[in-house]
């Protein structure tokens, strides 16, 4: 496997640094990585300092921005953005600060049903950038308050979870034009439970959607054929990725372990206008 188009560092939810997740992709042969935080483009300079480093390594500089819609959230992944346009920072700004009042109201809600957390530990897991749910359980397991980090969120901090609160609402059609505007590639991530999605395509196609993340970690074959199919249908170019955030449970797929064609490695760099890039590796 050569190529891992969905890395998370501690600039969001991710436990490694974005050096770290680079030497991790180096040992492990890859050619192509995108960094992709939630919200936040802060890891990416530091990754591509470090790729310098590696000549058969390309950094993407990427992002995956959270929206809403009414039957639960949507990400929209942006690839080859320019991650110093003004406007896109303070947009990610915004919505990492409005990540910050939802918290401490989850913390509110977790003081009432009996378990405190300290507002500092929060903010030292992550690292003073974008506060995210994980940070959350990963404190709530520190406490005991949980087994798992994923109890913490199927009890708790998930969308049913009796501590749970909503973040302020962000629309699709809002985070693709930010990518684009942002001189990206919008691509909807691990679609394959997204309801209403021909729809949601025909809708974000309108406003500049470009891709579907088909080879997904967490998909078997018969999904990610389905995806395919449907990014034909819908005439988008195919990506994927891990998901990967070192997070060191036997859950989540490894940093790498993905199978993506080549053809759709090369698509994006061709829908990017990076082809002489592509044909250095």
């Amino acid at each position: 496997m050569k190529y891992d188009l969905h890395l998370h560092t501690t600039a969001s939810d991710g436990r490694l640094t974005p050096a770290a997740v680079v030497g991790l992709a180096r040992a492990r042969g890859l050619e192509v990585i995108a960094i992709t935080d939630h919200d936040s483009v802060s890891g990416i300079n530091e990754a591509l300092r470090e790729a310098a480093n590696s000549p058969r390594l390309t950094v993407i500089p990427g992002v995956e921005i959270n929206t809403d819609l009414a039957s639960g959230e949507l990400h929209v992944l942006g690839y080859f953005i320019d991650y110093m346009d003004e406007d896109l920072v303070i947009s990610l700004e915004k919505i990492r600060e409005s990540r910050v009042g939802r918290a401490q109201k989850m913390l509110g809600k977790l003081h009432d049903l009996g378990m405190p957390i300290e507002w500092q530990r929060i903010q030292d897991l992550a690292r003073g950038e974008s506060i995210c749910r994980p940070h959350i359980a990963q404190a709530m397991l520190e406490k005991g308050y949980v087994a798992t980090e994923k109890e913490a969120f199927d009890k708790y901090i998930g969308r049913s979870g009796t501590a749970y609160i909503g973040r302020e609402k962000i629309r699709p059609v809002d985070a693709v034009r930010m990518i684009k505007l942002a001189k990206g590639i919008p691509v909807l991530a691990h679609p394959a439970d997204i309801s209403d999605l021909d729809n949601i395509i025909i809708e974000l196609k309108e406003v500049g959607l470009v891709g579907l993340e088909a080879y997904y970690g967490q998909y078997d074959n018969n999904t990610v054929k389905r995806m395919v199919r449907l990014a034909d249908e819908h005439g988008l170019l195919t990506t994927g990725g891990s998901d990967y955030h070192h997070f060191g449970d036997d859950r989540e797929v490894p940093l790498g372990s993905v199978d993506i064609p080549e053809d759709s490695i090369s698509a994006l760099f061709q829908s990017a206008g990076r082809m002489e890039q592509y044909k250095k590796k």
